[in-house]
């Protein structure tokens, strides 16, 4: 019994000497691993220029409906969706067959018109001659005197109707008023159309007009709080651009022309617009994008919003402290962005080494890391590193 006892003690004992090297091992090697290496960055003060970007519909500085001012059947379309057409420049033609006959019958009209007045005028003329020679009474030569008088009225009324006559004849064949691009065409040959007929929209698009909307607050700002007028304001602003729907810049540089006087209450924004040139036609009405005005901030911080986290709608960074040690710290931005930065307005200061890497991902408070800049080079150690 007392052998079984010692057997026992021996294989515990012989367990336990395995089981606390394989601890110890354990430890040492958690102990023995690196701190990652991540990206950082030393924040400096300098001069920064953010784009505010303002939702925005584009359209041509003279949008003109296309109306036909007499009503028949649509019998040639001169022109296809999108083309450029000059001022002038044939559109539609309506059918010109009654329109034409119109002004035929109207011709004749006048004729038929014109010889009564000459007949009227003979007579006139021969009844004067009788007056004088007092072989006819007053009476009498007044009678075809007013025959001649309503003969001549009956002429004018005739050439009139030529005139209108002609006139709705020239009503058929629609022409652009100025110069553009045409919109969608929807009417096809063989409609019946009319005055109330929209046949299409022509886009005068050398210059586009951009509409957005500032809100109250930022009026306020651009007024320095009403110390400035809005003509001032406008006048001084800088020049703006334009981001398209595909996220690209428009190249040529765009101004802002008004400001309303007046804030919708419904929106508490003003009606804003800027004017972009578009001389390769490369802007359409109705086209959509945004457009960025430049905001100068001087001496701020900026930082990439890949650098921050949020938690409870507060923004974080991590800072670089002591022995490479990370730990959160809570900031304030200034609201205006161009999607990649913040002007840090509180929260850091010249010289704080943030990480840029990682960030919301892999690093956690408390943390040690192994600092590197941006580019993948080891970024030089803290004074507490250097110890």
């Amino acid at each position: 019994m007392k052998i079984r006892q010692i057997n026992a003690l021996a294989i515990v004992l012989a367990t336990g000497g395995i089981v606390l090297p394989s601890c110890k091992g354990n430890s040492d090697q958690q102990q023995g691993q690196a701190a990652p290496e991540l990206a950082v960055l030393t924040v400096s003060e300098s001069n920064t220029t953010l784009d505010a970007g303002f939702p925005t519909t584009l359209e041509g500085t003279n949008d003109v409906q296309i109306r036909p001012q007499i009503t028949g059947f649509l019998t040639k379309v001169h022109v296809d969706d999108g083309q450029r057409v000059s001022k002038g420049q044939v559109l539609f033609t309506i059918d010109q067959v009654q329109m034409q006959a119109a002004v035929d019958q109207a011709q004749a009209a006048v004729a038929v018109a014109q010889a009564n007045v000459n007949t009227a005028t003979t007579n006139a003329n021969n009844n004067k001659i009788l007056l004088d020679k007092n072989i006819i009474s007053a009476s009498a030569y007044q009678t075809s005197a007013d025959a001649l008088n309503a003969a001549k009225a009956q002429l004018q009324q005739a050439q009139a109707a030529l005139v209108s006559a002609k006139k709705n004849l020239s009503y058929s064949t629609v022409t652009a008023p100025v110069s553009g691009i045409v919109g969608t065409i929807t009417d096809k040959e063989g409609t019946l159309v009319s005055p109330s007929t929209v046949l299409t929209v022509l886009s005068d698009n050398k210059v586009m007009q951009a509409y957005f909307s500032l809100n109250e607050k930022v009026l306020l700002e651009f007024t320095e709080g009403g110390k400035r007028s809005i003509a001032d304001v406008v006048a001084s602003f800088p020049e703006v651009s334009l981001k398209l729907a595909d996220g690209t810049i428009y190249p040529h540089k765009g101004k802002i022309v008004s400001i309303s006087g007046v804030i919708d209450q419904a929106t508490g924004s003003a009606t804003t617009k800027a004017e972009f040139p578009n001389p390769d036609g490369m802007l359409r009405s109705g086209n959509t994008g945004q457009v960025l005005i430049p905001a100068i901030h001087n001496s701020t911080i900026q930082i990439p919003q890949n650098a921050t986290f949020e938690i409870q709608d507060m923004k974080f960074v991590y800072v670089v402290g002591d022995s490479a040690k990370v730990h959160s710290t809570p900031i304030t931005v200034a609201p205006e962005n161009d999607g990649k930065n913040y002007i840090v307005t509180s929260g850091l200061k010249s010289g704080d080494m943030i990480v840029t890497e990682g960030v919301g991902i892999s690093v956690r408070d408390g943390m040690t890391i192994t600092p590197k800049s941006a580019t993948g080079a080891q970024a030089p150690a803290t004074p507490a590193q250097a110890e």
